[in-house]
């Protein structure tokens, strides 16, 4: 019993060691990613791209469910992004407030007879507005399916453009964010099939008439650690992935993709759970099937704000759903795995959400279990307790206060040395507790997923013109 401890203790540390070196080193090929990225902007001049008439269209889809209360403002600010050539498809998935008429009261919208041919599979379509205020607009009134996906699938196949950009209706775009994503895809038209930008906490920022004014941490500690992790998924993970070609998700609240891939795949599948994760893993197959000569690009400049929870319940709800999502997209693919012909996918993308993502709460509760009982046993090495502590909790911090720092020093969206110095400090506090009650929330999503528990449970949020900390009375809003 004493030597299954100290092999399972012993164990625990090398995966945390190993899953620290990856994070280190995913870290150093960021900061050396960041920089080569910045270089290639000063040779890049966003407003000739603006003014170009050789730039692509893109359809933006915006699925919006129950958004009354901020749906036009979102529409207006999308309209005023600066892009030459773009289109505005909002799909109104089955609200049963007002969503519909506020648009149309808004932006004029009258009913047309467009041709709508279902190329990809989505709930009926009850009928097709354009606004008579700005012929960009296009709205879709279609019944209730209960996904984002379906929704999304139903702008694809109204979309005319070559590229589409999918966008959540309660998310704020920085005017030039569309501008900024489809730099890879302007540098590399044949090979770029898709990009992703940079999503950033909104909560906590100053906003006006939709858009940030200015750029404010969050009073919650809650709020302020979903910083830290954001900073560190995106700027860390993602870059680096992305530099390797083996960027595995493309976030759903702000995304590049080309039209004819994705229609190719048969759209989203409309039962997946985390279906931004899923078309991508969809799309690396189809083309690595194929042969394909391709790259999805993330690009850490186009900034799209998102709020996240400021309650813990709507937080553990959250990421016992991106669980959930992770197996419901892996399990599937799984024959993807040791497989030649996927590759780097296959062989270093697909094996690392496996161990370090997917079975990392199992693998940590089972850890932590065994050093419990072989501190019960008197069997604990202090010697390993001491390693385990700057192994498993030092490295972690010094990763996170790596991408706090890496932000810093290239974007610097955080003017305010207070703010900076809190986000420091909140990096020693992300492993504990916080950490612990990621894994227990990722656990619930696992144990949900294997008893077939699929219920959406919704977030609360306060909304885009809720989230200015200056504003008292917030009311919450109804979300998805």
């Amino acid at each position: 019993m004493i030597h299954l401890l100290d092999w399972a203790n012993h164990a625990l540390f090398y995966y945390y060691l190993a899953s620290n070196l990856a994070y280190l080193m995913m870290l150093v090929i960021a900061f050396r990613t960041s920089a080569a990225h910045l270089r290639h902007l000063e040779s890049i001049r966003l407003d000739w791209i603006k003014d170009s008439p050789m730039v692509p269209p893109v359809s933006l889809l915006v699925p919006a469910h129950n958004e009354e209360q901020s749906i036009c403002t979102a529409v207006r600010n999308l309209l005023d992004l600066d892009y030459p050539e773009l289109e505005i498809i909002v799909i109104n998935d089955g609200s049963t407030d007002n969503t519909l008429q506020i648009m149309q009261k808004e932006f004029r919208l009258r009913a047309v007879r467009a041709v709508y041919v279902p190329q990809v599979v989505s709930a009926p379509v009850r009928g097709l507005y354009r606004s008579d205020v700005d012929m960009r607009l296009l709205v879709i009134d279609k019944s209730p399916a209960g996904s984002k996906a379906d929704a999304v699938n139903a702008g694809l196949n109204a979309a005319a453009s070559p590229y589409v950009c999918v966008v959540d209706a309660d998310s704020v775009l920085e005017r030039d964010a569309l501008l900024r994503i489809m730099v890879p895809v302007l540098s590399d038209p044949n090979r770029v099939v898709a990009a992703g930008g940079i999503v950033r906490v909104l909560n906590g920022s100053q906003i006006e008439a939709g858009r940030i004014r200015r750029v404010r941490l969050a009073r919650k500690s809650i709020e302020v650690i979903q910083v830290v992790e954001y900073l560190r998924a995106f700027l860390i993970g993602r870059e680096a992935w992305a530099r390797g070609n083996m960027l595995m998700i493309v976030s759903g609240a702000f995304g590049v993709f080309r039209t004819d891939l994705v229609r190719a795949i048969g759209g989203y599948r409309r039962s997946a759970i985390g279906e931004d994760f899923d078309l991508v893993a969809r799309l690396h197959r189809h083309l690595l099937n194929n042969h394909a000569d391709y790259r999805i690009a993330f690009v850490p400049d186009p900034v799209c704000w998102t709020e996240v929870p400021s309650d813990l319940r709507s937080l553990a709800r959250q990421r016992a759903r991106w669980q959930k999502g992770l197996l419901d997209v892996l399990w599937p693919n799984r024959d993807m795995l040791f497989r030649p012909r996927y590759g780097r996918i296959g062989w270093l993308a697909l094996p690392y959400l496996w161990i370090f993502e997917l079975l990392a709460p199992v693998i940590e509760i089972t850890g932590f279990a065994s050093v419990l009982l072989a501190a019960l046993f008197g069997a604990l090495s202090w010697t390993f307790s001491l390693q385990f502590v700057l192994f498993g909790y030092g490295f972690a911090t010094v990763i996170s206060i790596g991408s706090v720092l890496q932000e810093e020093l290239t974007y610097k969206r955080y003017n305010d040395w207070q703010d900076v110095a809190r986000l420091v400090s909140y990096c020693f506090l992300e492993h504990f507790p916080y950490r612990q009650m990621h894994m227990i929330w990722r656990l619930q999503g696992l144990w949900q997923y294997l008893r077939g528990d699929m219920a959406w449970r919704p977030m609360k949020r306060l909304g885009q013109e809720s989230v200015d900390p200056d504003k008292t009375g917030p009311t919450p809003l109804p979300a998805r």
